[in-house]
């Protein structure tokens, strides 16, 4: 009997283990380009993760990266210029936003 329960008990703690990894979403950040809120579509210019003083969020990487923002949390409205970092769901080609955070506006750090 404490073999059998054991063994489901192990079996439990695998599975939510397990489950907790297909649950993670990728991140980017960078300068909002566009935010189209008729289109449901943001455009950010991706940032790298070099901090420094000089560049506090990262550099720009050149890369040009569209979001589709029709089921996503979406925090202080964007504005182009505004940085951005956009937790999303990669499917296929398209990249779905789960939650878009204005950094730039909500930043508390003194300056």
């Amino acid at each position: 009997m404490k073999r059998i329960l054991f063994l489901f008990t192990l079996g439990l703690i695998i599975l939510v283990l397990s489950g907790g990894a297909s649950f993670a979403a990728e991140v980017a950040q960078g300068k909002c380009v566009a935010y189209d809120k008729a289109k449901n579509e943001i455009s950010i210019e991706e940032y790298d993760t070099n901090f420094s003083k000089a560049a506090p969020y990262g550099k720009p990487t050149g890369t040009i990266s569209k979001f589709d923002i029709t089921k996503a949390k979406i925090g202080i409205a964007p504005q182009p210029g505004d940085i951005l970092r956009i937790a999303y769901d990669a499917d296929g080609k398209t990249k779905k936003a789960i939650k878009v955070m204005n950094v730039s506006r909500q930043d508390l750090r003194k300056k």
